[in-house]
């Protein structure tokens, strides 16, 4: 189910709503809990019913290896528990590979060795990536004796994973969520977080329905018309896709912040302005923050860290970018997109003294002008279609834009306003509006909110003006990961 549909905003939610504190307020908590676990089951086996059957088999599998791992705790019983640890990674890994890396790496046996093995696309499930990593991580900090001596309760884990809000594209959760579900002083309305979060999931729903919606019709027609275009359309469409990405996946993390909110449930903040960043670290310490944190703890500590000299922290910086870019997808652009980053923030790191010393408007220029080129790579159905692009980017053939890009970057609003002006000029005042949204625009975490009359009327404004603009919906970037 998406968020930005009329089924999921009109029926779902409220009745969720409703059920869940109507529940609560009768003191039926455990029905409340179990009911928001059926609900959030139900949310994600609406796409396709036939991916119900493998998220209860994790949720159940993960819940068994957790419980034995807390059962042998301390002693002898430590290679037991490590025993248990290694079954679950085994497993979830297994799991990942099997849906998400199979028809790959079976395609690249057969070019590779001539053979001609042949294997039915397998369905990838939906958000598959989201609730595995997160599962690792709770095996991860049961392990390590994070979670204390209290066993956790089956219902409790199955609501931590299953939680609506988050459950398909992140934020990643770690196992601090469960005390707020079991919190009973967060089982009534509070009416300042339900103002807070309905702002919060207006604020994405624009960001995802206006906003990253309207170019990514410039990136469609731009990756359907590489041959075609001068250095202008493909610049174009490459910063296109910039903005399409930022504000599609800090759209859907906007909502879910917002939604959990309404349940008096505080998600983790996934993003802190990414494109105001003055270099390649600075930019994965805001850009989808939940998975940084999650590789620099569950992959890069293990690894060493910094602990093991400068040669043995650049290559496990490496690793877990090269990890980063192969769990984004199934995909030789992916890998590369990633060992680019591994690469650069390398860099970055070794000559970082002499970096800091440039002007920033230089290194931010540098900084945003890699990101761009770089989900060049990332967008791209294969590494020949990237270069092909990118050339274009840098092939200094200028020329006319091409009415069919004026015309996919437009909103039927400000037609029927500003008639041909906004044909002919209105793919200029986004890109450039777009890029004072995300340069000037604190993040909503940062502001002390106030419910108030002007946020009352801008949220109800936004909320119909995107409402209405639902017809032509589409699926989050991220959903494919």
């Amino acid at each position: 189910m998406l968020f930005n549909s009329y089924y999921f905003i009109l029926i779902f939610l409220p009745i969720v709503f409703s059920v869940y504190f109507m529940l609560n307020k009768f003191k039926r908590y455990r029905w409340a809990q179990v009911f928001l676990v059926l609900a959030s089951l139900f949310f994600y086996g609406y796409y396709n019913w036939y991916y119900l059957g493998i998220i209860c088999s994790s949720i159940l599998i993960n819940y068994i290896i957790s419980n034995r791992m807390m059962i042998y705790r301390g002693g002898v019983y430590d290679k037991n528990r490590k025993f248990f640890l290694i079954v679950g990674l085994v497993f979830n890994i297994g799991i990942l590979l099997l849906f998400k890396y199979t028809n790959f790496f079976i395609d690249n046996i057969n070019v590779i060795f001539g053979t001609d093995i042949f294997v039915e696309q397998i369905v990838l499930p939906l958000g598959i990536s989201f609730y595995t990593f997160q599962q690792i991580a709770f095996l991860a900090d049961v392990y390590r004796g994070e979670l204390g001596e209290e066993r956790i309760d089956f219902v409790d884990y199955a609501e931590f994973v299953s939680f609506f809000p988050q459950l398909i594209a992140g934020p990643i959760v770690s196992h601090d969520l469960i005390p707020q579900f079991k919190d009973l002083s967060k089982r009534s309305i509070d009416y300042d977080n339900v103002a807070r979060g309905l702002v919060l999931f207006t604020i994405g729903l624009f960001k995802k329905v206006i906003i990253a919606d309207t170019f990514a019709q410039a990136v469609a027609w731009g990756f359907s018309n590489i041959p075609s275009m001068n250095s202008i359309e493909a610049f174009i469409v490459m910063i296109s896709y910039t903005f399409q990405i930022y504000f599609d996946f800090s759209g859907y993390s906007d909502m879910a912040i917002g939604l959990a909110g309404l349940f008096n449930i505080k998600l983790p903040v996934n993003f802190d302005s990414p494109y105001k960043s003055y270099d390649i670290i600075e930019f994965w310490q805001r850009w989808h923050m939940t998975l940084t944190g999650f590789l620099h703890k569950y992959i890069y500590i293990p690894l060493g860290g910094n602990r093991k000299g400068v040669i043995r922290t650049y290559i496990n910086i490496f690793i877990v970018f090269l990890i980063s870019g192969f769990w984004h997808g199934a995909n030789w652009t992916f890998v590369l997109w990633g060992i680019i980053h591994g690469i650069a923030n390398i860099l970055n790191r070794i000559f970082k003294k002499q970096w800091d010393k440039l002007h920033p408007a230089f290194k931010w220029g540098c900084t945003f002008l890699f990101i761009n080129v770089t989900w060049l790579i990332f967008r791209a159905d294969s590494i020949a279609q990237a270069g092909q692009i990118i050339a274009k980017v840098f092939s200094m053939n200028f020329g006319e834009i091409n009415l069919e890009l004026k015309a996919a970057v437009s909103l039927i609003e400000f037609e029927v306003i500003l008639h041909d002006f906004a044909k002919n000029n209105f793919i200029y005042v986004f890109v450039i509006v777009s890029l004072f949204l995300v340069m000037n625009l604190r993040p909503y975490y940062e502001k002390n909110f106030k419910p108030n009359i002007l946020n009352m009327f801008g949220c109800l404004v936004l909320f119909v003006w995107t409402v209405l603009s639902l017809a032509g919906r589409t699926e989050f970037i991220y959903f494919g990961f």
